[in-house]
């Protein structure tokens, strides 16, 4: 039987695969009354099932006008679409373990080869990028991004 983060994963999947922007925004407030929960129940949601390991990014804004922006990264909007969001997605500072997620990702999307995949997991490791944190996360995220464009591009 499903519970009720399975209902709410289901209604933001089908306002998804309905939105021809491939994302979404939505008032957590709203999703939260019209499911009759409380708002962290949205936040458990989206932080567990709409994850870039999943295929999504999200964003939230607080305050008065918030909203949640899920966005579905890997839909059919061509390879310069998804491009453009390897820099937002990894950011400044990534972890090995969020690192090897989106490693992971881009190989069951088969965008990476398995010696793709193997070679990027080993130059992100923890063992090979010696030095303290947060350091050792800012260095993983420039080699991370640099190698997955590179490498996505053919070039």
């Amino acid at each position: 039987m499903a519970n009720l983060s399975d209902y709410i994963e289901e209604y933001l999947k089908d306002l998804l695969h309905r939105s021809t922007a491939g994302s979404i925004e939505i008032q957590r407030n709203e999703l939260a009354e019209k499911f009759r929960c409380v708002p962290s129940q949205i936040n458990y949601v989206l932080a567990t099932r709409f994850t870039f390991q999943r295929g999504y990014l999200v964003e939230s804004r607080r305050g008065g006008g918030g909203y949640v922006r899920i966005v579905r990264v890997w839909h059919d909007g061509g390879e310069d679409h998804w491009l453009e969001l390897i820099g937002e997605i990894i950011g400044e500072a990534i972890s090995q373990q969020e690192a090897h997620g989106i490693i992971q990702r881009l190989f069951e999307e088969d965008f990476l080869t398995k010696r793709e995949k193997l070679i990027l997991e080993a130059v992100t490791d923890r063992r090979v990028l010696k030095g303290d944190l947060p350091g050792r996360d800012y260095l993983r995220a420039r080699l991370l991004k640099t190698a997955l464009l590179t490498t996505l591009r053919g070039e």
